[in-house]
């Protein structure tokens, strides 16, 4: 059984505004917090130039950036979705998890 691309769609929008909320609303140690942070200090001023036209975007404009790396995991390969930023520029991952009922589950910072 393949992804239904409407679910897919579905699902990524669902991930991107469980990040958000994550992040407007989590403490500092909270897998967004720390992804945002991290990146924003270790990623040189020319790579947020290329991509943000400013040497430190803020943080609403990163995660409006993110890009949906891969979905995977069960049958329909739609339990975990993973973001990264642009062209490749880290190892890191936002990974958004769903339950069996396609709500989100979790989110964590993986490598």
């Amino acid at each position: 059984m393949s992804a239904n691309p409407d679910e897919i769609k579905k699902r990524e929008a669902a991930a991107r505004a469980a990040i958000k909320k994550a992040f407007d609303t989590a403490d500092e140690e909270s897998g967004v917090a720390l992804f945002i942070s991290h990146h924003l200090e270790e990623l040189d001023s020319a790579y947020w130039q290329k991509h943000f036209s400013t040497a430190k975007p803020d943080a609403q404009r990163i995660l409006d950036a993110l890009v949906l790396q891969s979905h995977w995991g069960g049958d329909d390969e739609l339990e975990t979705f993973d973001f990264t930023l642009p062209d490749d520029a880290t190892n890191y991952l936002i990974s958004v998890s769903f339950d069996e009922d396609g709500d989100v589950s979790g989110i964590s910072m993986e490598s």
